[in-house]
């Protein structure tokens, strides 16, 4: 099933009233939901809350608190996602894996071969976002993570925001992620990096800058993936060796 975002405010003693046209349209136009059946939903403090609805009358639904509890769909650390943006959809799987995956955010980085132009990945951001934000509604997530605005690798690797940032490379590396990940914890709350390419690969220019930063770069294997397939891969493994 899937949950429904709403607001605190919104919450009256036992009972909830969803009045935003968006739900509101979803729940009973698209979904066709009656009066009796349960609904998910979640507040901006991320407290879950089991409901029956009540009423639907005068495009407001009115629905009963059953049980209410603190989400626990989220990961223990926090993981972005550096990815240099692909066609079509591709791109549109990333968005929708890596929310299911639990990164915090995505970074759409404009590389030296990257498979979009520059002002039409500067469009698409918008629509990532919303891919994003019902992939979160699907997979029950506590959080919407957020697709930030195009930028380029020197940027996202001199905001001093992360703990740690690792480059995945299909060349130019004998060094996989999976001994990495065996070797190094993680710990709670530690902001995670990952940085992946285009189809093209990263070019020499980028893989300088890595080595200057003196960021690990790691491989997946001998297999030769696609870029997508690479960020699910990726995103799968970090998720399984850092999991509880």
């Amino acid at each position: 099933m899937p949950h429904f975002f709403i607001k605190s405010v919104n919450i009256n003693d036992s009972q909830i009233i969803i009045d935003d046209a968006e739900n509101y349209n979803h729940i009973v136009k698209s979904l066709r939901a009656k009066e009796g059946e349960e609904l998910l939903l979640i507040d901006e403090n991320e407290i879950e809350y089991k409901t029956v609805i009540k009423s639907i009358i005068d495009k407001k639904i009115v629905a009963d608190i059953i049980t209410s509890e603190k989400s626990n769909r989220d990961l223990p650390y926090n993981l972005y996602l550096a990815q240099s943006p692909l066609r079509s959809d591709a791109q549109l799987t990333i968005m929708e894996k890596a929310t299911e995956l639990g990164v915090r955010g995505i970074y759409p980085i404009y590389t030296d071969n990257c498979a979009l132009k520059k002002t039409v990945a500067i469009q698409k951001v918008e629509k990532w976002q919303k891919i994003m934000y019902e992939a979160s509604k699907q997979c029950e997530r506590a959080n919407i993570p957020t697709c930030y605005e195009l930028t380029d690798l020197n940027t996202v690797l001199n905001n001093g925001k992360f703990d740690r940032v690792i480059a995945l490379c299909e060349r130019n590396t004998n060094d996989s992620l999976k001994d990495y990940l065996r070797n190094n914890s993680v710990k709670d709350n530690e902001n995670i990096l990952l940085i992946i390419g285009p189809e093209g690969g990263f070019s020499q220019k980028e893989f300088e800058l890595f080595r200057t930063k003196n960021l690990p770069m790691l491989s997946l294997g001998n297999l030769i993936l696609k870029a997508e397939t690479a960020v699910i891969v990726t995103l799968g493994n970090v998720v399984y060796e850092f999991g509880e």
